[in-house]
């Protein structure tokens, strides 16, 4: 049976995208391909958080965790202040908590019990 062909979001684009998008898409997908930075995005998706507690929340320890956030910060996945002694990460564009989102919903739909 086929799948209805899905409509195009308002937003995409009308050409496919350049291998220069491609790309970046890919270092994105890199990037969020690990289990402990989904779990650091997790973090800190809703609100900026410090690094103490996403080490408590991840469960990981904080040079690992500070090594991911070091990555996530220069990929552009995370924003990053220093007040004092403390450094806190939020999200730099929801679009990663989305893409995120969507697809944890797509997976926890596919897990959950058929009627």
């Amino acid at each position: 049976m086929l799948m209805p062909k899905p409509k195009p979001m308002p937003t995409e684009p009308q050409s496919a995208p350049p291998d220069s998008v491609l790309e970046q898409v890919a270092r994105c997908f890199t990037v969020l391909g690990e289990m402990t930075r989904l779990r650091i995005l997790r973090s800190v998706c809703h609100e900026e958080r410090c690094v103490a507690d996403i080490v408590i929340e991840v469960g990981s320890s904080q040079t690992n965790v500070s090594r991911h956030l070091g990555v996530m910060h220069r990929a552009g996945v995370l924003v990053r202040r220093r007040t004092g002694n403390l450094v806190f990460y939020a999200v730099a564009d929801p679009v990663f908590t989305e893409l995120c989102k969507t697809l944890c919903i797509k997976y926890m739909q596919e897990d959950a019990p058929r009627k």
